[in-house]
């Protein structure tokens, strides 16, 4: 099976390993916080095309890997996310808004993104002798 997946005119792998903390990284993702980000991110994901590899809610961060669609940037998919996640939150949990240190922001500012695939020997082995392979298999 292949890792690559198809859409229109393109086959694609975009994987990223996603890390984010709450404001001020206060323990609060225990319980029911934690299990409704969960089931948020859950959600939000499939809204978005994105499916959800791994996802893993501690209770001062949240670590997802993701495979995203080439046609979405990581920067609006991370947006989104977070803002829904804590819309939801804000909503289903209101003594969250009541703590001024929110000031309407649940999560920090920023995240910690990585790509996650081939590593970069395998991708410079592939690329120095690609045409070397080709040849070959011409030949046969």
């Amino acid at each position: 099976m292949s890792r690559f997946q198809k859409a229109s005119h393109v086959l694609w792998c975009c994987q990223y390993h996603i890390v984010w903390t709450p404001k001020y990284r206060f323990r609060i993702l225990r319980n029911n916080v934690g299990k409704e980000v969960y089931k948020q991110i859950r959600i939000s994901s499939e809204q978005l095309g994105i499916e959800v590899v791994e996802l893993n809610v501690q209770i001062d961060h949240v670590h997802l890997l993701v495979k995203v669609p080439p046609r979405l940037s990581i920067s609006h998919v991370i947006g989104h996310l977070k803002g829904k996640t804590a819309l939801r939150l804000f909503s289903k949990f209101p003594y969250l808004r009541k703590n001024k240190l929110w000031g309407n922001h649940f999560w920090a500012r920023g995240y910690c993104v990585d790509t996650v695939g081939i590593n970069e020997e395998m991708i410079r082995k592939y690329v120095k002798y690609q045409e070397k392979h080709e040849v070959e298999e011409s030949q046969l």
